[in-house]
């Protein structure tokens, strides 16, 4: 509903995409939703994206995702 901001995309196929970015002064389609970040296997026939659960005690009303990147140990 908010479009996506940036993806990552891991080795073994894994996507994460940030998605909610907003920017003071341009419409936003949801302006009350918090960012969201998202998971999707591209190893799957028909790969679709699903939201991950962020950990409790982070304020997920003033997340407003902008890029991400992933760091492989």
């Amino acid at each position: 509903e908010t479009g996506s901001e940036d993806i990552d995309i891991l080795p073994n196929g894994l996507a994460f995409i940030s998605s909610g970015l907003k920017y003071q002064g341009l419409k936003s389609f949801a302006p009350d939703k918090p960012g969201e970040i998202f998971l999707m296997d591209l190893n799957e026939d028909n790969p679709r994206a699903v939201e991950l659960r962020i950990s409790r005690g982070f304020d997920l009303a003033s997340f407003n995702p902008h890029g991400i990147s992933t760091y492989v140990d």
